[in-house]
Parts: C-alpha cells; sequence; structure tokens
C-alpha cells in the first residue's frame, strides 16, 4: 500500500466522521432556527390577537353600548373581534389561525376540538403555566401552535357567562341559554390558540441543508486534490527519485550521482544524510579496492 494511498483513506475516514458529525449539528440547528422563526410569528399574531381584544373593550364596545340594548352586537366581544381580524391573514396565509377555544363557549364555533381541549386540561392542572407551545401534525403537514390560558380574572365578564338572567337579553336570544353559561372568577374555562405551518420554514430549512452539505463536500474535495498535489510535488515525487538513486547505487550501476533535494524539510534532510551515506560508502569502496590492489601487486 502506498503512502499516497493511505493518506487518501486517512482523508476519506475524516472525511466521512467529519461530514456525518457537521451533518447532524447542521441539521438540528437549522431545525432549531426554523422552529425559532415560526414561534417568534405564532408570538407576534398572539400579541395582534391581544391587541384587538384590549382595543375593543376600551374603545368599540364603549361606542355601541347603546346599540347592544336592541340588537346584540358580536363585534363588541373580544374573542370575536380578535378572531375575525385574525381570520384576515389567511387570504395571504391560509394555513394561519387563531382561536379561543372553550370547553363551553356562548358560541358554538369556538368549541375546543379534542386536541384543544387537552391544552385547556394542562392549562387547568398547571394554573402556574403562562404558555404552552409544541407541534402537531395535520393533513397540511406540521403545524406550530402557541398556546395561553382564557382565565377569568374580571367579575365583568361574569356578567355575560354566569347566569342566563344575569346576560344582555338580546345575546341570551341570539346564542339561547344552553350554552357559555356556569363560568366562574380565577377559572380557566379556554385557551387562545395560534397555529401556524412550518411548512415553509421548514422546506427553506432542507435547501439550506442540501447547499450547505454540497458546499461541504465541494470543499472537501477540493481540500483533497490540494493535498494530493502538494503530497505528491513534497514527498512522492522526491521520494521516488530518491528511491531510484538508492537502487542504482546498491546495484551498483551508479555511484557518483547525489540526491539533488533542495529546502530544509525533513526529505531534504534525508537526502542530505543519504548523500553522506553515499559518499562515506564510495570512499569506502575506493579504499578497499585500492587496498585490494595493493595485495595483489605484493
Amino acid at each position: 500500500m502506498g503512502l499516497r494511498l493511505k493518506f487518501n483513506l486517512l482523508l476519506f475516514f475524516t472525511f466521512i466522521i467529519g461530514v456525518t458529525v457537521t451533518g447532524f449539528i447542521a441539521d438540528y440547528i437549522l431545525y432549531k432556527n426554523a422552529k425559532e422563526e415560526v414561534l417568534h410569528n405564532a408570538g407576534v399574531i398572539m400579541a395582534s390577537a391581544i391587541a384587538v381584544r384590549d382595543y375593543t373593550v376600551s374603545e368599540i364596545r364603549p361606542l355601541l353600548k347603546r346599540q347592544q340594548m336592541r340588537k346584540f352586537l358580536p363585534q363588541t366581544v373580544p374573542a370575536y373581534a380578535a378572531t375575525k381580524a385574525i381570520d384576515g391573514l389567511q387570504k395571504k396565509y391560509p394555513n394561519y389561525s387563531y382561536k379561543e377555544a372553550t370547553l363551553n363557549p356562548t358560541n358554538r364555533q369556538n368549541r375546543a376540538a379534542d386536541w384543544e381541549a387537552e391544552i385547556i386540561k394542562y392549562f387547568k392542572d398547571n394554573q402556574d403555566k403562562k404558555e404552552l407551545w409544541d407541534t402537531r401534525s395535520t393533513v397540511n403537514g406540521q403545524i406550530l401552535f402557541l398556546s395561553r390560558p382564557i382565565k377569568i380574572k374580571n367579575e365583568s365578564c361574569l356578567t355575560c357567562h354566569s347566569v342566563p338572567s344575569a346576560a344582555p337579553a338580546t345575546m341570551v336570544e341570539l346564542y339561547g341559554k344552553s350554552n357559555g353559561f356556569g363560568w366562574k372568577l380565577n377559572e380557566v374555562v379556554g385557551t387562545q390558540i395560534v397555529s401556524v405551518p412550518m411548512t415553509v420554514p421548514l422546506a427553506r430549512m432542507q435547501k439550506a441543508f442540501v447547499f450547505f452539505m454540497i458546499s461541504l463536500i465541494g470543499i472537501f474535495l477540493l481540500l483533497a486534490i490540494v493535498l494530493n498535489l502538494f503530497l505528491n510535488l513534497i514527498v512522492v515525487s522526491r521520494l521516488k527519485r530518491m528511491s531510484r538513486v538508492a537502487n542504482d547505487i546498491s546495484l551498483g550501476t551508479n555511484n557518483n550521482t547525489d540526491f539533488n533535494i533542495t529546502g530544509k524539510d525533513e526529505v531534504a534532510s534525508l537526502a542530505k544524510s543519504f548523500n553522506r551515506m553515499r559518499r562515506s560508502l564510495s570512499n569506502a569502496m575506493d579504499m578497499l579496492e585500492e587496498t585490494t590492489g595493493n595485495f595483489t601487486k605484493m
């Protein structure tokens, strides 16, 4: 097995290990960044929904208070306003969604699905938790959701959700008496959920990963070619010349040729040592021939 082959085998196995480890690390970092990007987007949507809720309570509801006495206006309900505002995003971003899911909603459209009910149960069991996020698989791909508990902290909320007799008559007329009542102060009744698709960020992550790995392999191949050229120029070709001269000397066909190798590296030092050894051997052979000739004359 030649020196070049040994070197390339070592380089190859080092490359395999390096690329494998680097690939795992790159995949982890890129996926983590993609998830953080989606989580950030979900946080922005959640903040927007909360801003719409606050605006509805402080600005819209007081303006429509008189009209509420004649007809109940869902636009004065913070949950309705926030949901409708975020629904506008779906025209451009179809798989983005916002929902205020409750176990006992006034509007049946807000009734929690099974997976949403599990989130509500989590917040009920963990009253200190203010936020929960996770990913789930759907027919449209992987979805990241960000959720926050809906907890009754203001007694004014119980006006519409304690008992039907205390609720505005126009609201009871619109939604009936069987839903959205029985809520209690400091009770977790539902959850705000923002769902954001991970399809696009994951696709970008995959493209970035493939580009990175191709670039890494390309750099390695270029490095391997350069190293092989230097290995051949600095080591292999010089050793081959030394080997040919040493072979000629050993066969006695060329005893007067020095290794013509310049430099201050190890190969040059080895060549100088061989040159000294060749001269010593040549001198010894000359002395031996001279001594043998003298004995013959005697």
